[in-house]
C-alpha cells in the first residue's frame, strides 16, 4: 500500500498554553513556552503501523515531506520513506501542506494520512478535491471538530491496516478568534473520502452550524430530485424550509414541489389530495428531542395513509441523536408501525448518516 504522510508540526501548540488554537498565534505560543505536539503523535501513529506488521517487514510504501513535515517521524518509527520535497522555510505553511499533498496524489498514493487539526484537514481535503484520494487524520489540533480523524494515533494505524472501503465525511472548522471569545460556530469546509471504520471519531458539530450543514444538503437534494416533498414540523426541518427559501409553518406540515410551495400548514386531507400514490413522494421528518418519536407525536397530519404514499427520510443533528438513543413510532396503525421498525439511516449532515433503530 502506498501512503502519503504529512505532518503539520505546529498543530496544537497553542492548547496547553491557553491559546485555544495556534492559527496566527505561533509566535505567542512559543513565547509562552509551548512545545510541538504533532511530531510525537506522528511517530506514535507510524510506530503503531509498523507494529501491526506481524512479519516484521513493512509492506507500506511511505511517501512524505522532509524534516518535521514527516520524514523525521517516519525514520524514528523505523521506516525508510521516499521524500518528495521539503518545506520552503523553517516555519511550515498551508502552501507547504498543499504542495506535499499534490505530490502524493501525482504519485498515485492509496491514502493520504495527515497529522494536525481541523485547519490541516481542510487544507488536505482541498488539495485532494476531485481526485477521489481518501484521507485520514491523526488528531493533533486543539479543536478537532471534523469526522475525518481517528480517535487516537494508534487507532489511525488500525484503520490504515484494515479498511476496505471509504465513505464521504465532513471537514468542519471554526473561527479561532470567535472560539477564544466563547463562540462555537462550526462551518463546513469540505467533504472528503475517508475509510469506513469504528475507530473514527464523530463530528463535534454544535449549535446552528451543524443544522445548517444538514439543511443545505437536504435542500440541495430536494431541488434536484423532482419529487413531491412533505416537510414536517419542528426547528430542524424548519431550517430546511428556510434553506429552500420560504417561511414554513413552524409546528405544521408543508409541501414542496418543483421549486415552489404547494401547501402551507397542510391537513391530512390536503396531503392526500396532492400526493399521487403512483408518483415519487418523500416525507422529511425529524424526531422529537428526548423522546425519539418520528411519527405519532406532534405530526398527526402524517397519518398512516399519508405515510404509505411516501418514502421517509429522517433527519436530525448529531447532538439531538445523542439525547435519544433510539427512535419510536406510534401511527395508530400497528401493521405500519411494525413495517417501520428496524434499523434506519438518519441523515445528520450534508452527506453523513447514522444508523439508528426504530423500536
Amino acid at each position: 500500500m502506498r501512503i502519503g504522510f504529512v505532518v503539520n508540526p505546529i498543530a496544537g501548540m497553542g492548547g496547553r498554553v491557553g491559546l485555544k488554537g495556534t492559527d496566527g498565534k505561533v509566535a505567542e505560543a512559543r513565547r509562552r513556552g509551548a512545545e510541538p505536539r504533532a511530531p510525537d503523535r506522528a511517530r506514535r501513529a507510524l510506530e503503531a503501523v509498523a507494529g501491526r506488521d506481524e512479519a516484521g517487514q513493512h509492506d507500506i510504501e511511505l511517501l512524505t515531506w522532509d524534516g518535521a513535515m514527516g520524514a523525521d517521524a517516519a525514520r524514528a518509527a523505523g521506516f525508510e520513506p521516499t521524500v518528495l520535497g521539503s518545506p520552503d522555510g523553517d516555519d511550515t505553511s498551508v502552501a507547504d501542506t498543499e504542495r506535499a499533498v499534490a505530490a502524493f496524489v501525482d504519485a498515485g498514493v492509496d491514502l493520504v494520512m495527515f497529522v494536525g487539526g481541523d485547519g490541516t484537514a481542510g487544507d488536505v481535503a482541498a488539495a485532494v478535491e476531485g481526485t477521489g484520494t481518501p484521507i485520514l487524520g491523526v488528531p493533533a489540533g486543539v479543536k478537532v471538530y471534523s469526522s475525518v480523524f481517528a480517535v487516537s494515533p494508534e487507532d489511525a494505524a488500525v484503520i490504515l491496516r484494515t479498511f476496505e472501503r471509504t465513505e464521504r465525511r465532513e471537514v468542519m472548522d471554526i473561527d479561532e478568534d470567535e472560539y477564544r471569545e466563547g463562540e462555537v460556530n462550526p462551518e463546513l469546509r469540505a467533504v472528503a473520502h475517508v475509510p469506513v471504520a469504528e475507530e473514527l471519531q464523530s463530528s463535534k458539530q454544535l449549535g446552528g452550524g451543524n443544522v445548517e450543514a444538514l439543511a443545505a444538503g437536504v435542500a440541495a437534494d430536494i431541488r434536484a430530485s423532482g419529487k413531491t416533498v412533505v416537510l414536517g414540523p419542528g426547528s430542524t426541518v424548519g431550517t430546511i424550509k428556510a434553506e429552500l427559501g420560504f417561511e414554513g409553518s413552524p409546528i405544521g406540515v408543508d409541501v414542496w414541489r418543483d421549486g415552489e410551495v404547494i401547501v402551507l400548514d397542510a391537513t391530512e386531507a390536503d396531503l392526500l389530495e396532492v400526493l399521487d400514490p403512483d408518483a415519487d413522494n418523500v416525507i422529511v421528518v425529524s424526531p422529537i428531542g428526548g423522546q425519539g418519536f418520528v411519527f405519532g407525536r406532534g405530526n398527526p397530519q402524517l397519518s398512516p395513509a399519508v405515510i404509505r404514499r411516501c418514502d421517509v427520510e429522517v433527519v436530525a443533528s448529531p447532538s439531538k441523536l445523542d439525547t435519544i438513543g433510539e427512535l419510536r413510532v406510534d401511527t395508530d396503525d400497528p401493521d405500519l408501525d411494525a413495517e417501520l421498525r428496524g434499523w434506519t439511516k438518519v441523515r445528520t449532515g450534508r452527506v453523513e448518516r447514522r444508523m439508528l433503530k426504530i423500536v
